[in-house]
């Protein structure tokens, strides 16, 4: 939810920045591209170091924080030449996320049915959270109903919701280290307790 439903919104108010700068037809066109462009290099960029550091949660909480700085220029300012730089931050903040946060969802679950489900439910929940985004933006150019929802998406649910999983996840994750689940698996053979993939008590999650 924290990062679909802003990807959504994202398109739909960029190109009326452009046009308030005074730029129109091909060239107004070419400068929506570059905010895209640099989401694409962080998203590469943090997923290389998700890859390396096994901690997807902070990666998250830091980049989102990037994104609602830029949200916070956009409704703080009329400015369209400081509103056109709050759309690279916001773009920052949103895309890195959503593949971030897929993978995240993938690497704690074990079992391909169950990681297909699951997965399936992350990202048809949140895509219909696109639903939300078309009907937010209205009043341009100030758009601040649509800015003011798209924030409290990122705070309340990329930010806040990242910051939860993570913690809970660092908690079980100490139970476990603890032999505090091992009982889960009393009386059971290897095979069967292999079969409770990521219920398994020596069984980690990622961060």
């Amino acid at each position: 939810m924290g990062c679909d439903m802003p990807l959504y919104a994202f398109s739909l108010f960029l190109p009326s920045i452009v046009s308030a700068m005074g730029y129109k037809t091909t060239k107004a066109q070419l400068l929506t591209v570059p905010p895209y462009a640099l989401a694409a290099v962080l998203t590469v960029i943090i997923g290389f170091v998700a890859d390396r550091t096994r901690r997807r949660g902070l990666c998250n909480i830091f980049v989102s924080m990037i994104g609602i700085v830029g949200f916070g220029m956009l409704l703080g300012s009329q400015d369209p030449h400081v509103k056109y730089a709050g759309t690279f931050l916001g773009a920052l903040g949103i895309y890195p996320c959503i593949a971030n946060t897929i993978t995240w969802m993938s690497n704690n679950i074990e079992g391909v049915y169950k990681r297909g489900v699951v997965l399936g439910f992350v990202i048809g929940w949140g895509n219909l959270n696109g639903v939300v985004s078309s009907n937010i933006y209205f009043k341009g150019p100030k758009y601040t109903v649509g800015h003011s929802v798209v924030m409290a998406y990122m705070i309340v649910f990329l930010l806040g919701g990242s910051a939860l999983l993570e913690i809970l996840l660092m908690r079980e994750n100490k139970l476990r280290k603890e032999g505090k689940r091992d009982h889960w698996v009393e009386g059971m053979s290897e095979k069967e307790a292999e079969s409770l993939g990521d219920r398994r008590p020596d069984f980690l999650y990622t961060l």
